[in-house]
């Protein structure tokens, strides 16, 4: 048998968004279009719409060791405990050294280094005030290593950067490392811990990126005609990735098996998309996983709410799909906000339960429909039942150009 052909499955989800803290939670919420981004008022920046996860904190590791580590590390911590939980797996099922961890990115380390800027500020910019946590902490393996230590993991860990495709990035790592025999069991996801940054807010701002609205809860609207930008979120979504005959063996519950998956570059701008690449990005997954366009039920999209994006990715996905009249597109980041390195693993798992339940939830705050989104089949502001739900394809883009997709199928 060709390894790099072995089925890899998805056995277990743990996530923190913005609106839950599981998955069940989560659909209910996307199914029902229940957005709760609120107002915050960022030091330095004021006040902004933004994505606020609650969860518990301390469930697996103490109020010590959070303060230690770092608030990506604590997402990550809770998300990979929680996705084990979910696999009912317990750790020491694999050999500790054979587990891998692949933590997505857009970026680590600006929270803390603001953190301690602002901290030594207070005593006239005295460094003796500096951390001495601050190197761990921003490390871009960080949120990665302080997995492993929690669990007891000694096999490979690192980040995965590639802005906010980074999610879909870190699942395909994930894949990559399964099939080829490094490790037995992968812990890929991706975390965001962005709204804690003045510069992450600043630079939105001075791009003329930063959604606004009288009502945070509709700050995100992509497609719409009156759409003026990101809404920034935090959140963290890890999975459990196994080979499918082990999952078999142990008789694990299965969401899906990972197809298809696609990345490729730009190669033309540092922020603006380019609809050419992210239709060839498509076109790659689909052709990983033996699938025509018309096979796919679900089209979860990026878009984030600022008006090129938007529209380059519609037209990518007209020129991909043009010909399928089976294909539902929806988005997610409209009820969410967009959560940076965690955005595409979040939206791929809230679309999950499809598989079981049929239903394609919304894209809200759509109220003037953008003629240049126009798309067949997209579903706004109510969810749509489907006879059967078996592919989901979902579209991950990020900044200096990279593109990320990844195709999941029902187990039949």
């Amino acid at each position: 048998m060709n390894i790099l052909n072995t089925r890899i499955v998805i056995t277990g989800v743990g996530l923190a968004a913005p609106n839950a803290d599981n998955l069940t939670e989560f659909r209910q919420k996307l199914l029902a279009g229940t957005s709760e981004i609120t107002e915050i008022d960022l030091r330095y920046f004021g006040k902004a719409p933004a994505g606020i996860c609650t969860f518990p904190e301390t469930k697996y590791r103490k109020k010590k060791e959070n303060k230690r580590g770092t608030r990506a590390g604590c997402l990550g911590v809770y998300c990979a405990n929680e996705a084990l939980a979910d696999a009912t797996l317990p750790i020491d099922h694999y050999d500790s050294s054979r587990i891998g961890v692949y933590i997505g990115l857009t970026e680590h380390g600006t929270v803390e280094t603001e953190n301690e800027v602002y901290n030594i500020s207070q005593y006239d910019y005295n460094v003796d005030y500096w951390t001495h946590h601050h190197n761990p902490r921003t490390v871009l393996n960080n949120p990665a290593g302080e997995i492993t230590m929690n669990l007891g993991i000694t096999g490979p860990h690192y980040a995965i950067g590639a802005a906010c495709a980074a999610g879909n990035a870190s699942l395909i790592q994930g894949v990559q490392m399964l099939r080829l025999g490094e490790v037995d069991m992968a812990l890929a996801g991706g975390i965001s811990e962005s709204t804690g940054s003045f510069g992450i807010f600043a630079s939105f701002q001075a791009q003329g990126a930063l959604g606004s609205a009288d009502d945070p809860r509709k700050a995100c609207r992509p497609f719409d005609l009156s759409r003026n930008g990101i809404v920034v979120s935090e959140g963290a979504c890890i999975y459990v990735l196994e080979r499918l005959d082990d999952a078999l063996e142990r008789g694990a519950k299965i969401y899906a098996e990972i197809v298809g998956y696609g990345m490729n570059s730009d190669a033309r701008d540092f922020v603006l998309p380019y609809d050419k690449r992210q239709a060839e990005c498509m076109e790659l997954a689909l052709a990983k996983a033996g699938l025509a366009p018309e096979d796919i039920d679900i089209l979860n999209t990026h878009a984030t709410g600022t008006k090129q994006g938007d529209i380059e990715e519609c037209k990518a996905i007209r020129k991909v799909f043009a010909n399928s009249k089976s294909t539902y597109i929806n988005n997610s980041k409209s009820i969410i906000g967009h959560a940076m390195g965690a955005a595409g693993v979040l939206e791929l798992a809230g679309n999950l339960p499809a598989f079981e339940d049929n239903l394609v939830h919304p894209t809200i705050n759509v109220t003037d429909f953008d003629p240049e989104c126009d798309l067949p089949n997209m579903v706004l502001q109510q969810p749509v039942k489907l006879d059967s739900v078996n592919t989901i394809l979902n579209n991950s883009f990020g900044m200096v150009g990279i593109n990320s997709v990844i195709i999941v199928k029902k187990m039949q």
